[in-house]
């Protein structure tokens, strides 16, 4: 019985390890063609959320991203929403934000990126404090901590 299970366990890694030698060259292609499916997702908490809104001024596009409060099990108490500005920066940003779109101003957003310094002002109980603040390849993005 014993020499039964030591050649049923050799068969058995051996299979596996011819299916892994043929497999493995064309799973570079499948993990692509995965991450191209519709279901698939980068995680909201890595790119700062959906666009809810962009205003283009000056050629310089503002994009509020939605709120992001995402958690491993269940959502946190606490988020952050991620503002972006894309193109040609002026020398001195100051701009006000509607986060929760209900036309009232949340806080204001200072930024000199020749400095790289950056103020927030809340106008709003729920907004905390500044959390990132970074020049990008495509401009500048902040995010901006809030409760839920």
């Amino acid at each position: 019985m014993n020499k039964l299970k030591t050649i049923a366990g050799i068969t058995w890694a051996l299979a596996g390890l011819i299916l892994i030698i043929i497999l493995f060259p064309g799973l570079n292609g499948f993990s692509g063609s995965l991450a191209k499916m519709s279901f698939m997702k980068i995680n909201p908490n890595l790119t700062g959320g959906e666009v809810a809104t962009e205003n283009v001024v000056n050629g310089c596009t503002l994009a509020i991203r939605r709120p992001v409060f995402d958690g491993l099990i269940r959502e946190k108490d606490q988020g952050f929403v991620q503002i972006d500005w894309r193109g040609k920066l002026p020398e001195t940003i100051n701009d006000t934000i509607d986060y929760n779109k209900d036309d009232k101003p949340d806080f204001v957003v200072g930024i000199k990126p020749a400095d790289n310094s950056v103020t927030l002002l809340p106008l709003n109980p729920k907004v905390r404090k500044m959390g990132i603040s970074t020049p990008t390849s495509y401009g500048w993005a902040v995010r901006v901590i809030i409760d839920k």
